[in-house]
């Protein structure tokens, strides 16, 4: 494996949207397209745990560059979990297929900070930089490294897995805040830890996946999660200056202001909230990722055309868009309509497209 080369995909669509400049083409990528719906990622990764799937390096490489094989998208996600760091250091997370993240014996208490020690990434996570550098061996697009964002991952060691109401995390956060203030930087210090490993060993972005932010009044978010989330950005800034990073959640629209405000390069925006009215609110001086409907690559090719040529439109032409889409790929989606999707935006987007005169 070959060390990093820095700075080796700052042409690239992606790098270059990610800082708002001028690009050849619009890049794109999808969440989770590491897998999900494509019949090679089954066949390869069997019927085991993902935790055990991650830890194979080879496997995690393959995995990862199989959708970027097939669509032809402009960046590759990592295949890992968000919980991956908090089970490597013990907490006892496991990943239920069907079901997701699940704790057998959930946060409660003060004690309980105890099982969250630092992570030393080359002692308890090597696999994860042994698969990064296979992969910047072998990518021809940027590889991009992630990490859960410290809200969402206390949300499942706190509820004990997903969750539809959120009334446990929510009954810590304002009844013991001291306690949630000791977690957020346990957790921050994790994520941090395994991001800037990532970096290290080849990544060129990272994105931060605070899926559920949005299920919190926004005056809460400001007040208990986005520190945080600051201070995990502010991190990756002093280590690694200059890197892309980007923030997402779901169902952020009244959080997007405020998620601008984190330190972040981009912020991923989720359908419901249109790309254009997305860009008002996060400012001009951040990019913005998204935002197609995944549902909508259920139905037919015509109906993902003119939803994806929407979302074009709406992202107007200033730099600074990546197309994605607004959460990620649904399992039963055809991989046919995604590689169309590719295809389709590499042809009409103009959000930034330097057009000779």
């Amino acid at each position: 494996m070959g060390a990093p080369e820095p700075g080796r995909f700052d042409s690239s669509p992606f790098i270059r949207a990610c800082r708002r400049l001028t690009v050849d083409r619009v890049p794109v990528w999808f969440m989770r397209q590491a897998g999900r719906s494509l019949p090679e990622y089954r066949a390869a990764r069997g019927p085991g745990s993902i935790l055990e799937a991650i830890a194979q390096p080879e496997l995690v490489a393959a995995l990862t560059r199989q959708p970027v094989d097939r669509y032809g998208t402009d960046a590759a996600i990592f295949f890992s979990d968000i919980v991956v760091p908090a089970a490597a250091v013990g907490f006892g997370v496991d990943v239920a297929p069907g079901t997701g993240p699940v704790v057998a014996d959930p946060f409660r208490a003060k004690r309980d900070l105890q099982r969250l020690r630092p992570i030393e990434p080359a002692i308890d996570t090597p696999y994860v930089i042994d698969a990064v550098g296979i992969l910047i061996d072998e990518l021809k697009v940027p590889l991009i490294g992630f990490a859960g964002g410290p809200f969402t991952v206390a949300s499942y060691l706190v509820e004990g897995g997903p969750s539809k109401n959120f009334s446990r995390v929510k009954a810590l956060m304002h009844g013991e805040p001291q306690i949630w203030h000791d977690l957020m930087d346990r957790l921050t210090d994790l994520a941090l830890a395994s991001l800037r490993s990532q970096l290290d060993a080849g990544a060129s972005a990272v994105q931060v996946f605070d899926s559920w932010a949005g299920i919190l009044a926004p005056h809460h978010y400001r007040e208990l999660v986005l520190p945080a989330t600051v201070r995990l950005f502010a991190g990756l800034a002093e280590s690694h200056p200059g890197t892309p990073t980007i923030l997402f959640g779901v169902g952020t629209g009244e959080l997007l202001t405020s998620m601008a405000t984190a330190g972040c390069s981009v912020v991923g925006v989720d359908w419901r909230v249109p790309i254009d009215e997305a860009r008002r609110r996060v400012g001009p001086g951040v990019a913005v990722q998204g935002n197609l409907d995944p549902a909508l690559c259920l139905s037919t090719w015509e109906v993902a055309a003119a939803e994806t040529r929407d979302v074009l439109d709406r992202a107007g032409t200033a730099p600074g868009h990546i197309f994605n889409l607004g959460h990620g790929v649904l399992p039963d989606t055809d991989p046919d309509i995604l590689g169309r999707v590719v295809e389709l935006v590499h042809a009409e987007a103009r959000s930034g497209v330097e057009v000779a005169s």
